[in-house]
């Protein structure tokens, strides 16, 4: 076997036991929600009898560990339970809401992306100009601000004031492709705005760092124009760095839009979950988190193989 089979290999079973412990720790903090389906269900006028026999018949009489191990047994099966809330299959009602959410980070990675490697390269091929200052300011001044705040500004100026987009992100999988996009701008440009910056700074500093190799300034001493230089000699170098805070970043796009999400009352896997916890309904939420936990760990996983396989000093260390 490989090396990088080895490795894959390696990472995959860390990667289950990760998702395993991430398991065991949603179930516990889900159990020690405060409230109750039950009476959420019942209303505060019912009588405890009444709770006690509905909290029998959805089986939150049970103690903690069988609950955990019913749940875990039906999760490696495939099935993620029913919903407290409405009886509905679980996997039903984050079909259509995990579609949309992976849609929204699409979008916003598509342009993200592009834009914050453009800028790093630009960066560090006029380092220390007013453009290299420009653009940090301006990234970290993103940054810097919480992702409320940001997508209240943008729904302020162009939602409210010019009326280019709507400030409500309403989406349906029956709607044609151009209105999905122009409904999801402004989540989209938010979510840009926050991931920009990390990935820009990254890129310009990984290729600062080669600037100064021997190899760099052999190439420099040849007579090569600096473009071509950090494109063709420093950019392949720096490719580990930039892939792993590019899929990380991407990570983020999934698992950090519950608050954006809310914001624009986006029909996400992030709305539903906040508005399973306001309902107690506790096997939507940990079916949620698990979701969330998994794709950060699949893309963390991802960026690690990445990182290696674009290395070759990683791939054969001494």
């Amino acid at each position: 076997m490989s090396k990088v089979a080895i490795m894959v290999a390696q990472r995959l079973a860390l990667g289950l036991l990760i998702l395993w412990v991430v398991s065991l720790i949603i179930f516990l903090g889900v159990s020690l929600l405060p409230g109750d389906i039950a009476t959420e269900i019942l209303g505060q006028s019912a009588t405890p009898e009444t709770v006690a026999a509905l909290r029998r018949q959805l089986g939150l009489d049970l103690p903690a560990h069988v609950r955990y191990f019913q749940w875990l047994g039906g999760l490696l099966q495939g099935d993620f339970g029913q919903s407290l809330a409405n009886k509905r299959q679980i996997a039903e009602l984050i079909g259509t809401r995990l579609m949309n959410t992976l849609f929204l980070a699409v979008v916003a990675a598509i342009i993200s992306v592009p834009i914050a490697l453009i800028l790093g390269l630009l960066a560090a091929l006029y380092r220390n100009s007013f453009f290299d200052r420009a653009v940090n300011v301006l990234t970290l001044s993103s940054i810097s601000f919480p992702e409320f705040f940001v997508a209240y500004i943008l729904i302020m100026f162009l939602s409210v004031r010019f009326g280019w987009f709507p400030s409500i992100s309403n989406v349906s999988p029956s709607d044609p492709l151009l209105e999905r996009l122009h409904s999801v701008a402004l989540p989209a440009l938010t979510l840009t705005l926050v991931v920009v910056a990390h990935m820009m700074r990254m890129t310009r500093a990984a290729i600062i760092n080669l600037l100064a190799s021997p190899y760099i300034e052999m190439a420099a001493l040849k007579g090569m124009s600096r473009p071509r230089i950090i494109v063709h000699h420093a950019l392949p170098n720096a490719l580990a760095p930039i892939i792993n805070v590019v899929v990380i970043n991407l990570a983020y796009l999934v698992v950090g839009v519950v608050v954006v999400e809310v914001v624009f009352v986006y029909p996400g896997l992030g709305q539903l979950m906040v508005d399973s916890v306001q309902k107690r309904d506790i096997p939507v939420v940990q079916a949620c988190s698990l979701l969330f936990a998994g794709t950060y760990i699949v893309l963390n996983l991802s960026a690690d193989i990445l990182s290696i396989l674009t290395n070759p000093r990683l791939m054969h260390p001494r």
